[in-house]
């Protein structure tokens, strides 16, 4: 699994909740077939916004960051965003109360072997 961190700096303070919403549910339109895309996280803060992306391999997230990626988004936000992509071969999901390497479930470490 590769996680992609996309970060936007925004000059000014943290832009309205309510107008990231509209903005974020709308761009869900462009990104719900993305091919691999697993997951995407909207991100705001007082720094700017950006996404957390969740793709299936290092393959598909390249594919969609492709090199014309960066001019897209500087066209969209007026700004150059950065991009920063992680290898992630552990997960802890405490919703689920399950660890997973490599996409496939261990025994939690915090439970007892027996």
């Amino acid at each position: 699994m590769i996680i992609a961190l996309v970060q936007i700096p925004l000059d000014g303070p943290k832009r309205d909740t309510d107008m990231v919403i509209d903005q974020s549910v709308e761009s869900t339109k462009i990104f719900h077939d993305v091919k691999g895309l697993r997951r995407k996280y909207y991100l705001n803060s007082d720094a700017g916004g950006g996404g957390i992306y969740e793709f299936d391999s290092r393959e598909n997230a390249l594919a969609w960051f492709h090199d014309g990626w960066a001019d897209w988004m500087e066209g969209r936000f007026g700004v150059r965003p950065t991009l920063t992509l992680f290898d992630t071969p552990v997960v802890l999901d405490n919703e689920r109360n399950e660890v997973r390497v490599n996409g496939k479930p261990i025994p939690p470490p915090w439970q007892d072997p027996a």
